[in-house]
């Protein structure tokens, strides 16, 4: 056994006094539906919604005389640094960007109480990052990386220990999300070549095979905030050492739309409630089900902090994603009984989601935004084949992100 193997077995030993280990459980659905034995580690459910209190709690465990912690994060790391801020009885100041979920933030503070104070600064991670560092070095405190820091991945590395434990084996692959890499490298390094990790990324996020690309850290031009647990524009110079021989083709990138496919998938079928982060592990599956068929897989979901009025929006992204919801804008004629006919072209599964007049004016023709639900992909075919028959001009924007974003 290696030092940080002992290390990270204490760190797992130690947490026994603060939380339970979290569940590895079955999953019955996706192990069918792939045809491997395809088991959930349920960090979702550990007393923060997610992984992030393993590596707070060793970090802080291992500075004894430390009474300020100071942390920036997009959300989870605030929650596990708030707990244990509380727990320990000791002060926190936390930075977290304005953009960070509104349920994020009020757990944070629930959880920190008055032990913790929190600033709102900047539109991304990096931005609160540079901010939490700026104040530390004027006022003090200890710095607490959310993953760049050694006592944080070792920490992180307890989910490993408690994998094997819990299965009696190590599994034939670990499919892992990836955001600053605190945890992915802990996982890894905890097993080395005795099992088969893959890593997942959002294509808003995909700082891990950037890094990889280029054979070091480097900086993503722009990051999509939508999956916040791992929208990291750069990944950590620690946590890229302990990564640097991970082959890209082991590195999978998914789009944030198809992410929220197995968001609505995991609490329709399964009531699991993940956060987008917390859902990529599983929506990879997809990928590789060729590949681990018969085989055992345990995915970690990371987390379970998801806000609920985000629901709306995870349900249209996926439908757009699923190709079961599109929007596109109609040339309808200006004359008595045009938008009959259009209705009339409608199938019998097709529902009306949006309609719109995008312009007014006394010509001849006038632009409607029109947003379609239906049951199966395959029907917009027989809709937009019969649009053209019957002479409607139409153009599909449902994949148009520049125009989308202003008219959806």
């Amino acid at each position: 056994m290696t030092d940080f193997m002992t290390r990270a077995r204490a760190a797992e030993e130690a947490m026994r006094q603060v939380f339970p280990a979290t569940p590895l459980q079955r999953n019955i659905h996706l192990s069918e539906r792939f045809g491997a034995d395809i088991w959930l580690k349920r960090e979702d459910l550990s007393p923060v919604r997610s992984y992030k209190i393993r590596g707070a709690f060793n970090a802080m465990r291992k500075q004894p005389e430390q009474d300020l912690f100071v942390c920036a994060s997009a959300g989870n790391h605030a929650q596990g640094v708030a707990f244990m801020c509380k727990h320990l009885g000791v002060k926190g100041v936390i930075f977290m960007p304005v953009t960070t979920p509104q349920q994020k933030i009020h757990k944070t503070r629930t959880f920190g109480g008055d032990q913790v104070e929190i600033h709102l600064i900047g539109d991304y991670f990096d931005d609160c990052l540079a901010a939490a560092k700026a104040w530390c070095a004027e006022k003090g405190g200890h710095f607490l990386s959310p993953f760049d820091d050694e006592d944080v991945i070792e920490g992180q590395a307890s989910l490993a220990v408690e994998i094997e434990e819990q299965l009696g084996r190590v599994p034939d692959h670990v499919v892992l999300p990836v955001g600053g890499g605190g945890m992915s490298s802990g996982v890894v390094t905890w097993f080395g070549d005795r099992t088969h990790c893959l890593f997942v990324e959002p294509a808003g996020g995909a700082c891990l095979r950037a890094a990889l690309a280029a054979g070091h850290p480097v900086t993503l031009d722009h990051v999509d905030t939508f999956v916040d647990g791992a929208a990291v524009g750069r990944i950590g110079e620690k946590t890229f050492d302990l990564l640097r021989n991970v082959h890209l083709s082991d590195v999978h990138v998914l789009s944030e739309d198809r992410i929220c496919t197995t968001m609505v998938e995991m609490l329709n079928i399964e009531g699991i409630v993940l956060e987008p982060a917390g859902a990529l592990a599983v929506e990879a599956v997809e990928d590789i089900q060729s590949f681990v068929r018969g085989r055992t897989v345990v995915c970690v979901t990371s987390g379970g902090n998801f806000d609920f009025e985000r629901l709306p929006e995870v349900k249209e992204r996926a439908q757009r994603y699923s190709g079961v919801k599109k929007y596109f804008i109609l040339r309808l004629p200006q004359r008595p009984g045009a938008l009959k006919e259009f209705l009339g072209i409608l199938g019998p599964d097709d529902d009306i989601a949006r309609f719109e007049y995008m312009k007014k004016s006394a010509r001849n023709f006038g632009s409607v935004l029109i947003g379609i639900e239906t049951s199966k992909p395959e029907n917009f075919v027989r809709l937009f084949a019969h649009l053209e028959e019957a002479g409607f001009t139409y153009t599909d924007i449902t994949n148009d992100e520049t125009l989308a974003q202003f008219v959806i």
